[in-house]
């Protein structure tokens, strides 16, 4: 999966080959999770909810930006970084 953003010991992925409503992936340490774009919702998954919050704080702050990676990624183009939360 194709890394967009990497802060706090998480690492912001999207996937191009899943399909569905718009999400990206997070993982921190052995936890996962899928959250919608649209949404900002956990979908899947299992977060602390400290983490939880903080991939909140990132996405509301780039939800567009996320949104034009999932269209990049649906066509099956190189995906842009996003900046950390800081």
């Amino acid at each position: 999966m194709p890394e967009i953003c990497r802060f706090l010991g998480m690492i912001i992925t999207i996937n191009y080959q899943e399909h569905g409503i718009p999400h990206f992936h997070v993982r921190y340490n052995e936890y996962q999770g899928v959250f919608s774009i649209q949404t900002l919702e956990l979908m899947e998954g299992s977060l602390p909810k400290k983490i939880i919050s903080l991939v909140l704080e990132w996405a509301f702050d780039h939800k567009n930006e996320l949104m034009d990676n999932w269209k990049l990624a649906m066509q099956k183009q190189p995906l842009k970084k996003i900046e950390p939360l800081v």
